[in-house]
């Protein structure tokens, strides 16, 4: 009874905010109707999601790109860094670490805002670039994907750096040093010891990367413009701003669904089963 006597606490919390509103989703979903024309009604109206996918596919899939191509770059940029920290940051460790999450104590909105300051036209950036005669008036970097990736990068890189470093913090440091001992050179070792055990860092950071990546709506409205509308933005307006709530609804689910499939398929190539097997390996 004791296991579950302590499991029952978060399971009820799971369940009184997880997954009941995941079933209203789903039923609001089904319904039909209009909030200023007689109301929703439960009528298994699975149209919704039909056309939820042939109007906006676009945003589905632009949503989904932007997130891939965020997800490789935080990985690119955190990766080395906590590395270094991990292995080489001493006593400092703690202190480098805090700098990581030091945006976190500023709000997200204001952050973003920061990056159309900075990025601005005519911000401290490009209006000196522009000046100098370096780039011509009419370049601008607000509004195109550049920004909108750019600006998710820099919002999610700790949610990036955190799981590798305590995957990387955890790898004994004496496998690294048989392997050099068995003449193997930094980057064999790298290779074949420090990334086959730090996998689980890179599952955890690609779920808390990609995840809220693909769903996110601020940078796409505060730095983005038309061409670069995210399915967070669409959903956005549909709750909000159209009372649409069963396509919005049906929107959400999609895109819950399809990151749930893209994940799996990452689990199988790069999860955690395969980097227990990689560690068992060493």
């Amino acid at each position: 009874m004791v296991p579950y006597g302590l499991l029952f606490p978060g399971g009820a919390y799971l369940m009184v905010f997880f997954l009941l509103p995941l079933g209203l989703m789903v039923y609001t979903s089904l319904q039909s109707g209009g909030l200023f024309s007689g109301g929703f009604t439960f009528t298994w109206e699975f149209r919704n999601y039909a056309d939820a996918l042939t109007s906006y596919e676009t945003q589905f899939v632009r949503s989904i790109f932007y997130s891939v191509i965020v997800t490789f770059a935080a990985l690119l940029l955190a990766y080395p860094m906590v590395y270094w920290i991990a292995f080489y940051g001493g006593r400092w460790k703690s202190s480098l670490l805090l700098m990581i999450l030091l945006p976190f104590f500023v709000s997200f909105v204001i952050r973003t805002l920061q990056w159309r300051f900075i990025l601005g036209d005519n911000g401290p950036v490009l209006g000196t670039l522009k000046g100098l005669g370096l780039l011509p008036d009419e370049f601008r970097v607000l509004a195109t994907p550049l920004a909108v990736v750019a600006g998710i990068t820099y919002n999610f890189l700790p949610f990036t750096a955190l799981p590798l470093y305590v995957a990387l913090e955890r790898i004994d440091r004496s496998l690294v040093e048989a392997a050099k001992d068995l003449y193997a050179t930094r980057w064999q070792a790298f290779r074949k010891v420090v990334w086959p055990l730090s996998l689980p860092g890179v599952f955890a950071a690609f779920l808390l990367t990609f995840v809220p990546a693909t769903g996110d709506y601020v940078n796409a409205s505060l730095l983005g413009g038309p061409g670069t509308r995210m399915i967070g933005n669409i959903i956005q307006t549909k709750f909000l701003t159209e009372n649409q709530y069963p396509e919005a609804a049906a929107l959400s689910v999609i895109l819950m669904v399809a990151m749930v499939i893209l994940a799996s398929i990452y689990a199988r190539i790069l999860g955690t089963e395969e980097a227990t097997r990689a560690a068992a390996a060493a």
